[in-house]
């Protein structure tokens, strides 16, 4: 049976004019000028999109399969100003991978300077596009294996880039709790947290 599902149109399918900037600061903003292909047949009329280049980033949770533990990091987000509950967010470690192609040494990278962590073990889970309606940003993000039982929480981040972090150690069990009650709602965090439900006793069976 032909899979009905599939998509159809490709790169080839999109005539993209030369592509201009129109800011440069913290974040980049490029235009976006394009035709595509229609489901009806024909092209669409010129589309102008103004497009947030963040780059790729990565995010990881650590885990410690004996103790069913989980380490995330708290820190403010302006983004998050509006929400409900508070602008303080329960987050993955998390950063800019700044055009490098070694994920996972970027990873643990982060994952010192954010919490202190020495990591040796990573556990690749999935990538995905932030938003693509208005970013080009693709997340990379990891499981790490960790001894929770010998890490103390505190206070971490680089005070060049702006950073106040806390870390917290926290049951499995009750981040899970978090998420459904909506306190964890970025997300990475939430994909990463839900990976994990769906791939605990593989992992548990793999590291314990």
């Amino acid at each position: 049976m032909a899979n009905k599902s599939r998509i159809k149109f490709t790169h080839d399918d999109v005539r993209l004019k030369p592509i201009e900037n129109l800011y440069d600061g913290f974040f980049k903003i490029n235009l976006y000028q394009f035709k595509h292909a229609l489901f009806a047949g024909g092209e669409s009329e010129v589309i102008r999109r103004e497009i947030l280049e963040r780059g790729d980033a990565v995010a990881v949770l650590p885990y410690d399969p004996v103790t069913e533990q989980v380490l995330l990091i708290e820190q403010i987000r302006i983004g998050a100003i509006k929400s409900k509950h508070t602008p303080w967010l329960l987050e993955c470690i998390a950063g800019m991978t700044d055009g490098s192609e070694d994920y996972e040494s970027v990873v643990k990278k982060e994952a010192f300077e954010e919490a202190g962590l020495n990591l040796t073990e990573l556990e690749f889970m999935l990538s995905y596009l932030s938003s693509p309606g208005g970013t080009t940003e693709r997340l990379f993000l990891y499981l790490a294996h960790a001894d929770l039982s010998q890490i103390n929480t505190g206070i971490y981040g680089l005070d060049t880039e702006g950073e106040d972090i806390k870390t917290h150690i926290m049951d499995l069990d009750e981040a899970f709790e978090r998420l459904n009650r909506g306190e964890i709602d970025n997300a990475a965090t939430v994909i990463c947290l839900q990976w994990l439900a769906l791939n605990r006793d593989r992992i548990r069976k793999k590291w314990a």
